[in-house]
């Protein structure tokens, strides 16, 4: 196995389900931002799964949110 360059992204080992719980619930990633207190662009990164952390109190506010538990929100990829 070859080194990583510095410009070279990591494979997400885990998958963020956002896109499809928000579809589910007829909810866009503004009116969620707006709830939980987090800015548009951290949601949309977490939703492209390029976040590398997440605050647990950022978690448990976007699985209050969306009604769901974390394993419904975050799945190994």
């Amino acid at each position: 196995m070859t080194p990583r360059s510095a410009n070279e992204a990591e494979p997400a080992l885990i998958h963020c389900r956002l896109d499809e719980l928000l579809s589910e619930r007829g909810m866009t990633l503004t009116q969620l931002a707006e709830q939980v207190g987090v800015s548009l662009v951290n949601l949309s990164v977490l939703k492209n799964d390029r976040a590398k952390a997440i605050r647990y109190s950022t978690l448990a506010a976007i699985c209050d949110a969306l009604e769901c538990d974390v394993g419904d929100l975050l799945v190994r990829a």
